[in-house]
């Protein structure tokens, strides 16, 4: 009797150290999501702000007096629309084809044999070391002769593969067990169809991840879209963004407005995935 006592009295203090520690991390996480989120919240304050009170000290994070024009004003100022139009449509469409290319030439190296596979994807990866400031002016150069500077497809067909994401989801496709594509193959399946019909649908959280983050790299690609498009109307929002910078002043207010709308197009994509991109990154190159 006395020991069943003493076991519940051990088993409650460990309950209990589990909640104290469950809550002491959960508060912990908290304060470093606010941390995180403080710059967010400074944005959007002083997109509802004049000009002159965006820098104020002591900062104000509630406005005196809301400004709701700016959100209108940024249409007006800047052909906005056109910037959003051209920037989505080089998201979606990069997006798209980095998935196809990425996951293709992902299957090859992990669910096909042939001489030279291993070495031709050591290769391939290590072109990730090459920094971007090395080919960048070859690669102006040649897109210059093809005559596709100024056009938005010279910018799809430079990041229309992605090393990271082939890496990414040859790891996830290796952890698929390979008498899944033998027993396929034994059936009569051809290839495209063990690659559409068994190795895309068992691969969804990485297919996932691959989607937010080339997202987000193209949405918020400033380098490229500055070397390559020069006239307004093939500009992308981050590029727009600096017209809002004039040659003596700032519009600061109006510059905070146009982020919080740049920003709402990858937070929906985001928070719309976000399930399957954490477990996408969880089980990356983990499954048995």
């Amino acid at each position: 009797m006395e020991a069943n006592i003493h076991a519940n009295s051990l088993k409650k203090k460990h309950d209990n150290k589990e909640k104290i520690g469950k809550i002491v991390i959960f508060i912990v996480l908290l304060i470093l999501a606010i941390f995180v989120l403080i710059p967010f919240f400074w944005m959007l304050s002083s997109s509802f702000k004049q000009n002159n009170e965006v820098f104020s000290v002591p900062i104000k994070w509630i406005p005196n007096e809301f400004h709701w024009d700016n959100y209108s004003k940024i249409w007006t100022t800047i052909p906005l629309a056109t910037f959003m139009k051209n920037t989505i449509f080089l998201s979606v469409v990069i997006t798209l084809i980095q998935l196809f290319t990425s996951s293709f030439a992902a299957y090859g190296f992990s669910k096909m044999h042939f001489k030279g596979r291993d070495l031709l994807f050591l290769a391939y990866i290590g072109t990730i070391a090459v920094p971007w400031q090395v080919y960048m002016v070859p690669q102006f150069i040649m897109m210059r002769k093809l005559g596709l500077t100024d056009k938005l497809i010279s910018l799809v067909l430079m990041q229309s593969f992605t090393t990271f994401g082939v890496f990414l989801l040859k790891q996830y496709y290796s952890s698929i067990p390979d008498e899944l594509c033998e027993s396929a193959r034994m059936d009569g399946l051809s290839e495209w169809g063990i690659y559409r019909k068994i190795i895309l649908p068992l691969t969804k959280p990485a297919l996932a991840s691959l989607t937010i983050i080339s997202f987000v790299t193209t949405w918020n690609d400033y380098m490229g879209p500055f070397i390559y498009l020069t006239s307004t109307e093939n500009k992308t929002i981050q590029l727009g963004l600096k017209m809002f910078v004039s040659l003596y002043d700032a519009e600061y207010a109006l510059i905070m407005a146009a982020s919080v709308i740049s920003i709402l197009p990858v937070a929906i994509v985001f928070l719309s995935m976000q399930k399957y991109f954490v477990e996408g990154i969880a089980t990356s190159g983990m499954k048995g």
